[in-house]
């Protein structure tokens, strides 16, 4: 099952990852959908996150699609074997466990490159070195301790995102300082640890807000409470319990917004014509706004807020995405099947090469589905692959 790949920048790399949750396992897929050969070692029985329920269902079929698994014993010698036997032949390992689980194991970087000098180890971790490094961290962890989860609710009460924003631009990150590595290794003929940090991740989200700090001298407000930069940049209530997000972001977009409304009496006023003197109107503007845009339908004020080039969103829920027709026309989504077999469609990687955009290689894998096609591959032959299952440190699929 898949899409037609047309773009595999990053075939004939090798990554090995050891990870679960959400970080490393986005920063495997990035990688996967960009062609890389991801092999994901699981525990015997899988990756607890396979069977997580509420927020955390979607976990596994978001993040670890175009991969192989192969599930392995790493309690048992053997079974640690295999997997020094994989890092051995890989271009690139990812990790995300506690700070010492990996060097317990054996599998740490100083231990791993003096098999393998090129290897590019990047580990995903709660918190750079530093005082709190050896803390475990969530991304609600650090959407508290930084300062976003109180930038998005409302005041005295600090709300995180209400989505995993932290770990995926983690895992993001630590994708940029991986590629990076590989093209210092192609000078060097070296690999090198790479480390990201969740917290550090999300400092620097919350940046834009120190640094308005550093200007002006006065702390940034919640956003729920916050004084917004344009007159125009709020949500309205439509007919229907509809409503819409409308953004007016320069004077221009005022003079095309007030003609295309009738606004006249705006558009010629003096006191109405920057944006900054807007702004100290809004008490006059968003009154008028809300009882104009009250009797209007979602779709004829979509129809003419597109037609005059105005930034605005219906507000949606995330499972209306599955019937948007952007995605559907420009194959923003990808189609896979969930391990309980129920087909379905999620999100492509982001990025469109060479005027397509990635798609799916691999549908996401059950426990162990590759592990004998690995081995093969590592030249063990049938009697000692069939061995280790036997001997409990080579789980598979049963045919």
């Amino acid at each position: 099952m898949g899409t037609d790949v047309k773009s595999e920048p990053l075939k004939g790399l090798r990554v090995v990852e050891f990870s679960h949750m959400v970080m490393g396992p986005a920063a495997g897929l990035i990688l996967a959908d960009l062609g890389a050969d991801v092999i994901k070692i699981e525990p015997l029985g899988g990756d607890k996150t396979r069977v997580l329920k509420g927020s955390g269902a979607g976990y596994f079929p978001m993040y670890n699609r175009n991969k192989k698994s192969i599930a392995i014993d790493l309690k048992q010698k053997a079974g640690l074997e295999l997997a020094q036997r994989l890092c051995a032949d890989a271009d690139i390992l990812i990790e995300n466990f506690r700070s010492g689980a990996m060097a317990k194991l054996g599998l740490d970087y100083d231990t791993l490159r003096k098999e393998n000098p090129r290897l590019i180890y990047c580990s995903e971790k709660g918190f750079l070195p530093g005082p709190y490094e050896d803390r475990t961290a969530l991304d609600e962890v650090a959407q508290m301790m930084t300062g976003l989860a109180y930038m998005t609710g409302p005041p005295g009460q600090p709300l995180r995102a209400g989505a995993s924003v932290v770990d995926v631009l983690g895992g993001a990150f630590g994708v940029i300082g991986i590629l990076s590595a590989i093209i210092e290794r192609a000078q060097t003929g070296r690999g090198q640890p790479v480390t990201c940090g969740l917290y550090e991740s999300s400092v620097f989200l919350v940046g834009q807000h120190m640094a308005q700090y550093a200007v002006t001298g006065v702390p940034a407000n919640p956003m729920p409470a916050r004084i917004s930069a344009w007159s125009v940049y709020d949500i309205f209530s439509l007919a229907n319990e509809d409503k819409i997000f409308i953004g007016i972001v320069s004077d221009g977009q005022w003079q095309s917004f007030c003609s295309a409304f009738d606004l006249t009496d705006w558009r010629d006023a003096p006191d109405f014509v920057r944006n900054n003197q807007r702004v100290e109107r809004r008490d006059i503007i968003m009154p008028r706004l809300r009882a104009l845009f009250a009797d209007y339908s979602l779709s004829s004020l979509a129809a003419k807020l597109d037609q005059i080039g105005l930034p605005f969103a219906p507000i949606r829920k995330p499972e209306d995405l599955f019937e948007d027709p952007h995605l559907l026309e420009s194959e923003g989504l990808v189609p896979l099947t969930m391990n309980n077999g129920v087909p379905t469609h999620l999100p492509a990687l982001p990025i469109e090469m060479s005027g397509h955009r990635l798609g799916m290689r691999l549908d996401v894998p059950a426990v162990g589905e590759h592990g004998q096609e690995i081995l093969e591959s590592l030249g063990f032959d049938f009697a000692t692959i069939n061995g280790l299952i036997n001997d409990g440190i080579l789980e598979v699929p049963d045919c």
